[in-house]
């Protein structure tokens, strides 16, 4: 295939450009988006998980945020191979990454996931915890199994994620991302269909971000004042694709801004597929919308880099709405800050070295193969 130039030098010009989240700047707009990869067992990450993240930050990648990592809290995971976020051994194994990350060039933060009635009673790690949620609801509505959280809980769950978020800075990560998307714990909180409390933390859209909201607040105040806080958040949900936190603008700023207040410094908003419009009237995407309701950075995620087309638009092959020229244009704009690579960074390690070095020829187009491997 052959290269446009122009295209290319474009898009080494604009991704290569440093963004500023609070204390940390990131030296690029490329970053990798959280995968679940259940390359862990016990919850320890490796040496392989270790080379995993160093191999991406080496190429490139700005800003790396790793997959979903359990709090402390014994119904928060589902699997004995997904890294946790509490423990020494653990914790150890996590230091290693984020020195290696360091070495070099990159910056990390760790995705700090509670999965909450998306758990099935009787899974690792902690086989005899329940799964809990705001109303016991599963995310199809129906009930559990399961059960509704009590305060203490809520206490509890709060205190998890201020404990890893301190955690994560003690031993050297750039920041912590709060995952409040797909359908999981906080999301659930969000979401009309799972959170049918009647106390505070139910109700109106601004009283369901009530929990998530004082997340947010025990991590901001667990952490330095120049420590980013993240927060990812979706309309839609695992199964649910079609569902939607908000159906307008104004719906939207209701949830965003308890969190922006409590201490969130930039949102990443997973929609699907990125060049989509959120709202009528308007091609601004979610991100987009997130950065003018709220004046935050954002980071846009949503099939960048995984299929043939977008790679022929890389290499002038065809222009469809989701090439990119669109996502260039759409950061010029300044529509959103930072754009985030899911599985074509599983793909390919190089991927950022390719479109930072003017190599889009080179890019590959994704196999579903690279699920299987730690590459």
């Amino acid at each position: 295939m052959t290269v446009t130039a122009s295209s290319a030098s474009r898009a080494a010009e604009i991704l290569s450009q440093p963004v500023a989240l609070n204390g940390l700047t990131v030296p690029n707009r490329i970053v990798m988006a959280p995968m679940t990869r259940q390359f862990s067992p016990g919850g320890v990450p490796g040496e392989d998980v270790r080379s995993y993240y160093a191999r991406r930050a080496a190429a490139g990648v700005g800003l790396i945020v790793t997959e979903g990592t359990y709090v402390g809290h014994e119904s928060a995971g589902q699997s004995d191979r997904v890294p946790r976020f509490h423990g020494a051994e653990q914790l150890a194994g996590w230091a290693k990454v984020a020195e290696a990350v360091h070495a070099e060039g990159g910056t990390i933060v760790p995705q700090l996931w509670h999965i909450g009635m998306v758990r099935n009673q009787g899974d690792p790690p902690y086989a005899d915890a329940p799964a809990v949620g705001p109303s016991g609801l599963r995310l199809d509505g129906t009930e559990g199994p399961g059960r509704a959280m009590t305060l203490s809980d809520l206490d509890d769950v709060v205190g998890a994620f201020a404990e890893a978020a301190a955690a994560a800075e003690r031993i050297g990560f750039d920041g912590v991302e709060l995952h409040g998307a797909h359908g999981y714990l906080l999301d659930q909180f969000l979401w009309a269909t799972t959170n049918r409390r009647t106390d505070a933390y139910g109700g109106d859209p601004v009283a369901r971000t009530k929990f998530a909201a004082e997340i947010v607040a025990a991590v901001r105040e667990a952490v330095s004042p120049g420590f980013p806080v993240l927060f990812r958040f979706s309309q839609w949900k695992l199964g649910a694709y079609d569902a939607r936190l908000a159906e307008s603008p104004d719906e939207l700023a209701a949830i965003l801004a308890p969190l922006a207040a409590a201490g969130v410094d930039a949102f990443h908003a997973s929609s699907r597929r990125y060049w989509l419009p959120e709202f009528e009237g308007s091609e601004l995407n979610l991100a987009g919308w997130t950065k003018k309701l709220t004046g935050k950075p954002t980071v846009t995620v949503g099939s960048v880099g995984l299929n043939g087309d977008f790679i022929r638009a890389f290499v002038g092959e065809g222009a469809p709405v989701q090439g990119i020229d669109n996502l260039l244009d759409r950061l010029e704009r300044d529509e959103f800050d930072l754009v985030a690579v899911g599985r074509a960074l599983l793909q390919d390690p190089q991927w950022a070295a390719k479109v930072l070095g003017n190599r889009l020829d080179e890019l590959e187009p994704y196999d579903a193969a690279a699920l299987k491997t730690l590459s």
